[in-house]
């Protein structure tokens, strides 16, 4: 079959530096003018379709919001007033930081962009209060998973494009895993905290510091509440949510905060404006990629296979479970997304595999992958904010992992963790 070799080929370009992008489009390239299938042109235009979709613009929308956020200091308030409640006892600011996660996860949805705004604020608290440095980084980076799982998630609007299926159920579909996950960072938490020296500085704490607190993040607060009901209203889809969602902010940091001046704004649209360009031009590419998947009908032999070999659901989720926490520790979520999902998800739906499931499953697994090396994404960022050395800090992540992986055991196996509350906002059809 011409394909293998031309996926290895892509991932030799990909190993070799260049772009996930250029090197599906110089695969794509080379198998046309190997197989004779289409002409050249193929690649141009269907580039031309992959961004076509109104519905791609809910992405970069929604990485300006989580900037926005992170630029007008919204993000420090909503800091700021969780550490009123849980702050100021052992292992509050532990407790802190995973709070603060999955609440502006219903914000960005981006796992970097939430790593980067929380860490850098909390790290230096947690470094007063004696913590230990590595310890800090681990939970901080490991409750940033939280982000692309809880909605907005930029990895699973990406993955409901690509594979048309609902972006709303998916969206819902995170809600209950990503609580799971909160459970399981809380609980490796706790455990770790057991034996440590933490010293505890206690504020004063009355109701009118909790006023001046709250007033300083009720604007903040609404974001994400904006998002959410958008998100489980249906009244407005996904695209028009993360647009009111980014005027909002936009207009409450420059008008009420006064806090995103016009420097700011030019950094913050570069910033957004690189990073969604980077997705855009993946998402062009796809096109031309599932075309020659679907010409060579690989979804279709590999499905052959596997009724073949009799393999139930459970076991193949099992064997997709491995294959992703393996391939995670090698690529980013995006591009794996991109180069499974066209060939696993029709296998999936094929032996009965719920799609909202499966997505969900993807996804959470992905997550993972941003925490393991060598690739580990995540741990690169914290390591660079909390100043801690990468293979303490791989070590000090462990356990979180481990927790991590048991709860996809439990997702994938249970799935009305990602099915019931779709089907309950939704309906069933």
């Amino acid at each position: 079959m011409i394909l293998i070799p031309i996926f290895l080929l892509m991932f030799v370009f990909m190993f070799a530096g260049l772009e996930i992008f250029v090197s599906m489009g110089l695969a794509s390239i080379i198998y046309l003018l190997i197989s004779g299938n289409a002409p050249l042109n193929l690649v141009a235009s269907t580039m031309v379709q992959g961004l076509s979709s109104y519905s791609l613009l809910a992405i970069p929308f929604f990485m300006l919001v989580g900037e926005l956020m992170n630029a007008s200091g919204m993000t420090h308030r909503v800091i700021n007033l969780t550490k009123f409640f849980i702050g100021s006892f052992k292992g509050g600011l532990a407790y802190a930081a995973i709070f603060v996660n999955m609440l502006i996860a219903c914000i960005s949805g981006s796992a970097p962009a939430d790593c980067s705004a929380v860490s850098s604020v909390l790290i230096p608290e947690m470094e007063k209060e004696k913590y230990p440095k590595n310890f800090a980084a681990a939970v901080n980076c490991s409750a940033s998973i939280l982000g692309p799982i809880i909605p907005p998630s930029i990895p699973m609007v990406f993955l409901a494009m690509l594979c048309n299926i609902s972006t709303g159920r998916l969206l819902i579909g995170g809600v209950l895993p990503g609580v799971l996950l909160t459970v399981a960072l809380v609980v490796v938490s706790a455990l770790y905290m057991r034996k440590m020296d933490i010293v505890v500085h206690k504020e004063k704490k009355d109701i009118r510091e909790f006023g001046r607190l709250l007033r300083d993040a009720a604007l903040a607060l609404v974001a994400p509440v904006i998002i959410v009901a958008g998100v489980f209203s249906g009244f407005v889809t996904i695209t028009e949510v993360s647009i009111l969602a980014s005027f909002y902010v936009l207009m409450v940091g420059m008008f009420f905060y006064r806090t995103l001046t016009v420097k700011v704004l030019v950094d913050v649209f570069k910033k957004t404006t690189l990073f969604a360009s980077s997705l855009m031009a993946l998402f062009g590419m796809v096109g031309i990629f599932t075309w020659f998947i679907s010409v060579e009908r690989v979804a279709d032999l590999l499905s052959v296979c596997v009724a073949e070999m009799h393999l139930s659901p459970a076991v193949f989720l099992l064997f997709v479970n491995i294959l992703l926490l393996f391939v995670g520790m090698l690529m980013d979520a995006i591009p794996a997304i991109t180069i499974f999902m066209p060939v696993l998800m029709p296998i999936a739906i094929d032996i009965g595999v719920d799609p909202i499931h499966f997505g969900v499953i993807v996804v959470v697994n992905l997550m993972i992958g941003l925490l393991t090396p060598p690739v580990g994404a995540l741990l690169y960022v914290e390591c660079k904010i909390a100043k801690v050395d990468f293979a303490s800090l791989t070590r000090a992540v462990l356990p979180y992992i481990v927790a991590f992986i048991l709860c996809l055991m439990v997702i994938t196996y249970v799935p009305t963790l990602s099915t019931f509350l779709p089907e309950l906002v939704m309906g069933a059809s």
